[in-house]
């Protein structure tokens, strides 16, 4: 591949690789004290005056942090030319000074200096680690104005630079007029969807890149194989996986972590501890992934067990696997062992808790009905935020504590007032409690702010197509035979034993209106669906956006017996796996 030009060195400077000033400035490397002794040592010589050696100092200035030295050097250097301030543009980004990188830019038109796609790729990217999107698009324009429009490399970042400001639609209006796309654009623009949650956008643009005759990378792999994550997408994520085994794809750490992810995400945690120990070389992030998708699972004993393998292999734990191991016990009941892992922390390994940490703890003593100690360890916390009082508030709820959860609620919204989930289960509380005036008062306020509830959908994954399913929806073609279908399936667990749980709707709707209501929820609409399509007795999973509720739960059981048939949810929370009229979860979630 041919480099972005305007990166080969200044011609005069190879000259200088000898001279005793060049030497002491590589001696004196990115460190600015030995730098400034140099710098007089070149005026008191007279050789302050040659532009390679001042370039190489400015560089090392940048290098040491200290960009406003290498900008006051940059006023004074004789004839500035574009090696200058390429290298101080790249220097800059690199070490996290991207609004320096954007004042040599600028310094560099000012001066006339003539640019490269090189100036435009090293500023452009400068914009885009920062998502200084108003900075980005001028100099988009500078790049169009210099006829620059249609360089791969500009082209090629502008893509990254859109895409990371959230500008999906703009990256890939770039993204489309590239007159030839390289595996870095495509893979730019398949990362730009999948980071910014348009998974099914990312599994799209690959299979195009995959039409085109374009051959895949392991960057690639590892983007499509988060989004194949975020979707639920197990057959898609599998077929890409044997993908890279066809064709001979080292499963280097990147990519086996990716895979990890993949598999824990889409239900199948057996498959990705087969990844795991299959892996030559695991860094503390394959170790987390692993870790997290046994708590989601909620295999609290397994976290915990390979937490101590870990540990033994030399890899040390960090703040993330800290909050995979907290939560996989909060989700397993291991309260004991969740407060030896936290204390751990501090004592054994020198981190400090964050928030995280702390949600994690509120939430393991929560869970297990420990609201006082809940409670005691809140007040422990320095300013405790929006995310504590949330986990408290729906400890309070599901151990019916209504006096402690209105005390939380309260809390929440004085701190967090324009989220419209909190106002949600401050009202079921009170619902639970019986008391309908304060629900009606809780109800008026959303009106007040103009706050909705968030959207309940489903997904569910079908000869690798994923459908998208939201209460009574019906936008289906196959409407009426999913509804009727799920009418029967209603009708066969209700003789089964099944019971609505009315609680978890409207209490204002009259009781055959509540039944409806709970009736037509999103993952009972997809699981009616993979039910009527997948025939060969092979499991169904459904990915919710939001905590399944009680009656879905409790339905969901009942199901699972009546069809013979594994059901696999993934909820906001967690992993619920339902064989047979029982739940893996133990109805702790």
């Amino acid at each position: 591949m041919v480099e972005p030009t305007g990166v080969t060195q200044s011609p005069s400077s190879l000259s200088l690789s000898s001279s005793s000033a060049y030497q002491a400035l590589l001696r004196a490397g990115p460190r600015l004290k030995p730098l400034r002794q140099v710098h007089a040592h070149l005026i008191v010589t007279g050789a302050y005056r040659s532009r390679s050696l001042l370039t190489k100092l400015a560089a090392l200035a940048c290098t040491a942090k200290s960009t406003s030295y290498a900008r006051k050097l940059c006023l004074f250097i004789p004839d500035p030319d574009s090696y200058l301030f390429n290298t101080l543009i790249r220097i800059s980004s690199k070490v996290g000074f991207q609004s320096d990188a954007v004042f040599f830019f600028n310094r560099m038109l000012l001066c006339l200096i003539p640019l490269s796609n090189y100036t435009f790729t090293s500023t452009i990217k400068a914009c885009a680690d920062v998502s200084a999107l108003r900075l980005g698009r001028s100099v988009h324009s500078v790049a169009l104005v210099n006829g620059f429009g249609l360089d791969s490399f500009v082209q090629a970042s502008l893509v990254a630079f859109y895409a990371k400001c959230g500008q999906l639609r703009i990256a890939r209006k770039v993204f489309d007029e590239m007159p030839q796309r390289s595996v870095i654009a495509w893979n730019t623009m398949i990362s730009g969807y999948e980071q910014n949650g348009f998974a099914e956008k990312s599994v799209e643009l690959f299979n195009l890149m995959v039409e085109s005759g374009v051959e895949p990378d392991s960057t690639t792999f590892v983007s499509v194989l988060s989004a194949c994550a975020q979707l639920g997408a197990l057959e898609l994520g599998s077929s890409v996986h044997n993908h890279v085994i066809d064709h001979g794809f080292e499963v280097n750490v990147h990519l086996g972590t990716a895979l990890i992810n993949m598999y824990c995400r889409c239900g199948n945690v057996r498959k990705a501890r087969e990844i795991f120990d299959g892996m030559r070389d695991k860094n503390v992030v394959a170790w987390t992934a692993m870790i997290s998708g046994y708590g989601i699972h909620g295999c609290g004993k397994e976290a915990v067990k390979l937490y101590h393998l870990m540990k033994t292999y030399g890899t040390l734990p960090n703040e993330v696997t800290f909050v995979s191991l907290l939560s996989a016990c909060a989700h397993a009941g291991m309260v004991n062992e969740g407060r030896e892992i936290y204390t751990s922390m501090t004592r054994d390994h020198g981190l400090v808790p964050g928030t995280e940490h702390h949600v994690c703890m509120v939430d393991l003593f929560g869970r297990a009905g420990l609201l006082k100690e809940a409670f005691d360890f809140i007040e422990e916390v320095k300013r405790p935020g929006p995310a504590i009082w949330t986990a408290i508030l729906g400890a309070c709820k599901m151990h019916k504590n209504y006096d402690l959860g209105v005390q939380a609620a309260e809390r929440l919204l004085s701190l967090d007032p324009g989220n419209s989930g909190h106002y949600v289960t401050l009202s079921n509380v009170y619902a639970l409690a019986g008391n309908m005036d304060r629900v009606e008062t809780v109800r008026n306020m959303m009106k007040k702010r103009r706050l909705k509830k968030h959207v309940g959908y489903s997904i569910i994954e079908v000869d690798q197509k994923t459908r998208l399913f939201s209460m009574g929806d019906k936008s289906h073609p196959e409407t009426n035979e999913i509804y009727g279908y799920l009418d029967d399936l209603m009708r066969r667990i209700s003789k089964a034993g099944y019971v609505p749980a009315q609680e978890s709707v409207l209490h204002e709707l009259e009781e055959e209106e509540r039944e409806y209501a709970l009736r037509y929820h999103s993952e009972k609409l997809a699981i009616a669906f993979g039910l009527l399509k997948v025939k060969d007795g092979s499991s169904i999973r459904i990915v919710k956006n939001l905590r399944m509720c009680e009656d879905c739960h409790s339905a969901i059981k009942f199901i699972s017996a009546v069809a013979n048939r594994e059901i696999i949810i993934r909820d906001k929370l967690r992993f619920h796996h339902f064989t047979d009229g029982v739940c893996s979860c133990g109805d702790y979630w």
